[in-house]
């Protein structure tokens, strides 16, 4: 059977059992509002990230644009302490210590849009738990009681590691992308000034990728309870997801220095490792459910 094949019996299945308990337009008007509470959700966030927004554009949005971020003060007191256990690397190797350029508008309107469009999208990360908490609302009924028990952490999993994507986006790949693509020069004649929408769209989408990017492990426990994943098959091809990894922080990390692309790999390694333990845990479940089924029998 087909992994599409597979998935689609399964929503047949609890097609069939919500179908069974309520009619087509009862479980439209449920739907609708879970999405109108996760949209105020949302919109409650989006206001106060409106009302907040000269704060939140300097200390968080431009923070990475800063030699005083975090990440950058991390940089080089790593690099200190490498020097000291090899002692022919440059201990400000790793410093950041000029960022240089500058930040414009070009239309008319453009400061007021800039304001608006990034406190929606502040409002949406922000919202995303509660938005996978009315997912959860709405599929719960149409899981029996062991399913249901066996996911009753998928708004907690999911939730925290979408925020630890966002952070490691924010605080890792962003900074690093910043300060390869801000120090780039083909010519000392070229002045970089960069429109401070492609700014924020590009922090925004580094940021969400990572955040989704994380999701990996959850992934892998569907797959995994749906039989189309096992961990003999990850590990198999764990040499291919290696060379797949370091493409993607390649892309993410347009740098030349392979250790800003490591220090960026190194976490995708961790969850594909995270993601082969989580398929066992499904299969060693799956296989002890079956053996109690069978001593009852």
């Amino acid at each position: 059977m087909s992994i599409f094949s597979k998935i689609t019996d399964s929503i047949k299945e609890k097609g069939e059992k919500m179908g069974g308990e309520m009619s087509f337009f009862q479980h439209l008007e449920a739907l609708r509002w879970h999405i109108i509470r996760a949209a105020l959700a949302i919109l409650v966030f989006t206001i106060l990230a409106f009302i907040f927004y000269t704060k939140i554009f300097y200390n968080i949005i431009l923070a990475p644009t800063r030699t005083d971020f975090w990440t950058y003060r991390m940089m080089c007191s790593a690099g200190v302490s490498l020097h000291k256990i090899f002692s022919f690397l440059d201990p400000e190797g790793f410093c950041v210590k000029s960022i240089n350029f500058e930040l414009i508008n070009t239309d008319l309107a453009g400061q007021f849009n800039l304001q608006f469009s990034s406190s929606i999208m502040i409002g949406l990360i922000l919202g995303i738990p509660y938005l996978l908490y009315e997912i959860w609302r709405f599929i719960r009924p149409a899981l029996h009681d062991r399913e249901r028990k066996a996911a009753s952490g998928f708004v907690f999993y999911c939730s925290f590691l979408f925020m630890l994507g966002v952070l490691f986006g924010y605080y890792v790949v962003t900074p690093l992308s910043i300060r390869f693509f801000v120090n780039y020069t083909i010519s000392d004649t070229i002045k970089n000034m960069f429109s401070i929408d492609s700014f924020i769209s590009s922090e925004t989408m580094l940021t969400l990728v990572a955040g989704i990017v994380f999701q990996l492990p959850i992934v892998v426990y569907i797959l995994s309870s749906l039989d189309i994943l096992t961990p003999k098959f990850m590990r198999e091809k764990r040499r291919y997801a290696t060379i797949l990894i370091l493409v993607l922080a390649a892309i993410i990390t347009p740098s030349p220095d392979a250790l800003t692309m490591l220090v960026v790999a190194a976490p995708l390694f961790l969850l594909y490792e995270c993601s082969i333990w989580v398929s066992a845990f499904v299969q060693r479940r799956k296989k002890k459910r079956e053996n109690d089924e069978l001593t009852v029998r």
